[in-house]
C-alpha cells in the first residue's frame, strides 16, 4: 500500500465511523432513515475491511463492534452506580390520586408537576458512559448489582456506543433503560423457535430478558432488541433541575427516549394520559403493561426519598391483562419446516383487545398435559404480549359437560401419515422431505431474504406447487417452467416470468446463504456461517466426519451428530446433486493462505496489555492460524491474560498448552522464522 492511502486509512476510518453513528441514531432513534438498507451495508463493510486491513485503527466505539464478540465463560456480576428500584403500583384510580396527595402533602405543594411515561414490558438495565463512551451494562438484578451484559447491549443499534456532542457530554453518566422486544420481532422470534424444535418465549419480555442475558452476544444481535432510557441514576459533570430536562439531554446525546412521554400539571392530566395510552395499546408496536407517574421536581424528589422497595416520587398505574374466558372447540396439530408437531387450540371466537382470537397455541404436549386442558374445556386465554395468543388456564364451571379424554398426539403424522417420533417435550415427523407441511415450509424458507431471496415465492405459492405435484423437493424449484406456474392461481405471463428470473438468479448465491436455505437442524444464519469459514466448500462440508463438526465453533455433540445426520441422508445427497445439476452454484468462503501458524487453534481468554483480542486475531489469521471461541482438544494454544475465566481451568484439566501474553508476543515474533525452517 502506497504512503498516501496509508495515511488516508486513519481519516476514512473515522469518516465511515461518524456517517454509520449518523444512520444508526437516525433510523433506529429518529425513525427518519435517509439513506437505503444498500447503501448503508455497503458503509459497514468498507469499515469492516478497512479495520480487518488496519486492526489498529479500530476503536472502542467503532460501530462494527455490534457484531457481538466471542461467548462468555459466565456473566460477571458489579454493583450499580445507584441503587434499582422496583416501583409503587396498583391498577385503581384511587390508589393513583392517593400517591398524589402524599406528593402534595410532603412538598406543601397545592398541585405537583409530573412527567407521565409508558412502561414498557422489558429488562430493567443500567448504562454507563464514561467520557461519552459506552463501557457498561448491567441487567437490575437484586437492584443493587446486576450481571454484566455489556457486550449484548452493545449490538442494540438504538443504543449509541458513544454519546452525541450536541451537548456537552458529562465525564460521567448512568441511566436506566428498557431493553424490549417489538411484537413483530417477538413474533418472527418465536416462529423460528418453533420451527427448529426449541420451546417458544411465552411473551416480549421473557424473550427480551433471554436475549440479554445470553453468553453469546452473536444470539442478540439477530433478534431486534431495542432500548429506551427514561431515569438518570448518576451524572459527573452536568446538572439538571426538573426530569423534562433529564429527558431532553438524554435525547441531544443520542439516547433513544420514548416520544409519548409528556410533562402534565397535576394528577387529573396524569390519569387522562393514562386512559389515552390504554386506548392506544393495541395498536402500538411494543407491549406495554401501565403507565408511569413521576415527579418533575429533582429536588423534590430527594426531598421525598425513597423506602427500601420504591422511590416515594413515582407511581405505576397498570393496565390489567388482555384476556378474556373462551372454549376450546378442538385441539389440533400444526406441522413446521422442521417435522415439530405443534399442538394449538382452535377456540370459540373471542375479542380480547379489539382482535377477534379463534386460535390459540399450546406449544407442545408437556404444556397441555401439564394445564390439562381438553377439547370441550372452558380456558381463559390471554394476550399479554403474545402476538398468537395463548392457553393461560383450565376455568372449572357448574354447567360444563362431562370432560373429554385427555389430549394425546397423533400417532402419525396429519399431513403425510409417517409415525411421528419424540425428543424430549417435541413430537416431530421424522418423513423429511416427502411430508407436504415440510416440504412447504422448506420452499418458503429456501426463498426467504437470508437464503437464496426467491421474490414472488411465498406460502401460497409453496402450497400450490406441491399440492400439484410440481414440487417434490427442493431441487423441482429450479426445474420449473412458464407453464407450470401459469397453471398455478394469481399467476399470469409477467408474474410467471418474474418468478423464473428470480429463480434465475438464485441459482448464484454463497454457501452460507445455501447452507441456511436447506433447513439443516439447528443450523441458524451463525451456524452456517461457522461451517463455511470452517470448511470452505460444500465439498469439504459433505465429506466431514461427526469429529470434524466438533471442531467447528460452537458446534457441540448433540448438533454436530444432527447436521452429520442430514448431511448424509440419501434424500439429502440426491436434492443436493440435483440442484447443483439444475445449475445452482454455492460460492464457498475463501480459502485462508497457508502460514508459519496453519493447522493451529489458538483461544484466547482475559485481556492482553499490548493489543486489542481483536488485533491479536487478525495476526493470527495473518499467520494462517484457527482462532476460536472454546476450549476443546483440538485446541493447540490457550492465550491467558488477567481475568482468565473458566476457560482458563478447563484448559488445564484438558492438558492444554497455556501462555501468556510475553510468550504469545514471542510466538508472533519467531513465526515467519519457523516458515523458513
Amino acid at each position: 500500500m502506497s504512503s498516501r492511502k496509508a495515511a488516508a486509512a486513519p481519516r476514512r476510518a473515522a469518516e465511515l465511523r461518524r456517517l454509520i453513528r449518523e444512520h444508526d441514531h437516525l433510523y433506529h432513534v429518529c425513525d427518519a432513515p435517509v439513506i437505503s438498507d444498500e447503501a448503508y451495508d455497503t458503509l459497514v463493510r468498507e469499515l469492516v475491511e478497512l479495520e480487518e486491513r488496519h486492526p489498529e485503527l479500530r476503536t472502542a466505539d467503532s460501530p462494527t463492534l455490534r457484531v457481538g464478540g466471542p461467548p462468555l465463560d459466565a456473566l460477571a456480576t458489579e454493583p450499580h452506580l445507584a441503587p434499582m428500584l422496583s416501583l409503587d403500583s396498583s391498577l385503581k384510580e384511587e390508589d393513583a390520586r392517593r400517591f398524589d396527595a402524599r406528593v402534595r402533602q410532603a412538598l406543601g405543594d397545592p398541585e405537583a408537576r409530573y412527567v407521565v411515561e409508558p412502561k414498557l414490558d422489558g429488562l430493567s438495565v443500567e448504562i454507563v458512559y464514561e467520557e461519552g463512551l459506552l463501557t457498561r451494562a448491567s441487567t437490575r438484578g437484586d437492584g443493587l448489582r446486576g450481571e454484566v451484559v455489556t457486550e449484548s447491549c452493545r449490538t442494540i443499534r438504538s443504543l449509541p456506543l458513544r454519546l452525541r456532542d450536541a451537548r456537552p457530554v458529562p465525564a460521567r453518566l448512568a441511566v436506566r433503560g428498557e431493553v424490549i422486544l417489538g411484537l413483530a420481532a417477538f413474533e418472527r422470534l418465536n416462529a423460528a423457535l418453533v420451527e427448529a424444535g426449541e420451546e417458544p418465549f411465552a411473551n416480549p419480555r421473557n424473550a427480551a430478558a433471554g436475549t440479554i442475558r445470553q453468553l453469546d452476544p452473536r444470539i442478540a444481535r439477530g433478534r431486534g432488541l431495542e432500548v429506551f432510557c427514561y431515569e438518570l441514576m448518576a451524572v459527573e459533570g452536568a446538572s439538571f433541575q426538573r426530569h423534562a430536562d433529564v429527558l431532553d439531554a438524554f435525547r441531544e446525546w443520542g439516547l433513544r427516549v420514548d416520544a409519548r412521554a409528556r410533562a402534565v400539571a397535576g394528577i387529573d392530566e396524569a390519569v387522562a394520559y393514562r386512559e389515552r395510552i390504554f386506548a392506544q395499546r393495541d395498536e402500538l408496536p411494543h407491549e406495554l403493561d401501565g403507565v408511569v407517574i413521576k415527579l418533575d421536581s429533582l429536588a423534590g424528589r430527594e426531598e421525598m426519598g425513597a423506602t427500601s422497595h420504591h422511590p416515594r416520587w413515582a407511581f405505576a398505574y397498570k393496565f390489567e391483562s388482555r384476556k378474556e374466558v373462551t372454549q376450546i372447540l378442538e385441539i389440533a396439530v400444526s406441522v413446521g419446516r422442521t417435522g415439530v408437531l405443534t399442538p394449538f387450540a382452535l377456540l370459540r371466537p373471542v375479542d380480547i383487545g379489539g382482535a377477534t382470537i379463534s386460535k390459540a397455541s399450546l406449544h407442545n404436549r408437556e404444556e397441555v398435559a401439564r394445564k390439562d386442558v381438553r377439547d370441550g374445556d372452558w380456558v381463559r386465554v390471554e394476550r399479554a404480549g403474545d402476538v398468537i395468543p395463548y392457553v393461560a388456564e383450565r376455568v372449572e364451571r357448574e354447567d360444563a359437560a362431562p370432560r373429554a379424554a385427555p389430549f394425546a398426539m397423533p400417532p402419525a403424522c396429519p399431513m403425510c401419515g409417517t409415525p411421528v417420533q419424540e425428543k424430549g417435550p417435541f413430537t416431530f415427523c421424522p418423513n423429511r422431505l416427502a411430508c407436504p407441511a415440510q416440504l412447504e415450509g422448506r420452499i418458503e424458507h429456501l426463498a426467504s431474504r437470508h437464503a437464496l431471496d426467491i421474490a414472488g415465492l411465498g406460502e401460497r405459492t409453496a402450497r400450490q406447487l406441491v399440492a400439484r405435484g410440481l414440487v417434490r423437493n427442493l431441487a423441482d424449484l429450479f426445474a420449473l417452467g412458464e407453464e407450470d406456474l401459469l397453471a398455478l392461481e394469481g399467476f399470469a405471463t409477467l408474474s410467471a416470468r418474474n418468478l423464473l428470473e428470480a429463480l434465475d438468479r438464485a441459482r448464484t448465491t454463497d454457501l452460507e446463504r445455501f447452507l441456511y436455505g436447506l433447513s439443516i437442524p439447528d443450523v441458524g444464519r451463525r451456524t452456517a456461517a461457522d461451517l463455511v469459514g470452517h470448511f470452505g466448500s460444500l465439498d469439504a462440508l459433505l465429506a466431514a466426519a461427526r469429529e470434524d463438526l466438533l471442531s467447528v465453533d460452537g458446534v457441540g455433540p448433540a448438533m454436530a451428530a444432527a447436521i452429520h445426520e442430514f448431511l448424509q441422508e440419501p434424500e439429502t445427497r440426491e436434492v443436493i446433486r440435483l440442484m447443483l445439476e439444475r445449475g445452482v452454484q454455492p460460492r464457498g468462503a475463501d480459502p485462508r493462505p497457508a502460514g508459519p501458524l496453519s493447522g493451529r487453534t489458538f483461544v484466547f481468554t482475559g485481556s492482553l496489555d499490548s493489543m486489542s483480542r481483536a488485533a491479536a486475531q487478525a495476526k493470527l489469521e495473518e499467520l494462517g492460524a484457527e482462532v476460536g471461541s472454546s476450549i476443546g482438544r483440538k485446541v493447540d494454544v490457550v492465550v491467558a491474560g488477567p481475568g482468565a475465566g473458566s476457560k482458563l481451568a478447563k484448559a488445564e484439566k484438558l492438558g492444554l498448552r497455556i501462555v501468556d501474553e510475553a510468550e504469545f508476543l514471542r510466538m508472533l515474533d519467531e513465526a515467519p522464522a519457523t516458515t523458513s525452517a
